[in-house]
């Protein structure tokens, strides 16, 4: 009996051990370190792209004219955007774009502006809760 207990933990060893050295060799990774470095940095970017995005158009005149309507603090609301998920921001980001662009092209009014940046800030400030909690 015990006999067979060694041939079996013998077999076992014999083909576990070449599986786990083949594992921890460099050259074997599914996805190389070079590769994952750049999808972070990609990411990285991305998500600073976005940021500086959200930041320039809430710098922007109509923007701020509309937090002072409002009486919002814009230092606060940007200090909330950091909060937000890649994908939140990513979204934030376009519909910021859009609504510069629309403010650019003269197709929005102040007061239309004044409910987008408060719309906006809200949503900011729910999305910031929920992912505390």
């Amino acid at each position: 009996m015990l006999r067979k207990v060694m041939i079996v933990l013998m077999l076992l060893a014999a083909g576990v051990l070449p599986l786990l050295s083949q594992t921890t060799s460099d050259g074997d990774h599914i996805v190389s370190t070079r590769d994952l470095q750049q999808a972070v940095r990609a990411t990285a970017q991305a998500r600073q792209g976005n940021l500086a995005k959200i930041d320039q158009f809430f710098s922007s005149d109509p923007a701020r004219k509309a937090f002072e309507t409002v009486k919002l603090d814009p230092a606060k609301v940007s200090n909330a955007v950091s909060f937000l998920s890649d994908a939140e921001l990513a979204r934030l980001a376009t519909q910021t774009d859009k609504l510069q662009h629309d403010v650019s092209a003269g197709a929005l009014s102040n007061q239309q502006i004044t409910y987008i940046l408060i719309a906006l800030a809200t949503a900011v400030i729910i999305l910031v809760i929920v992912a505390a909690r």
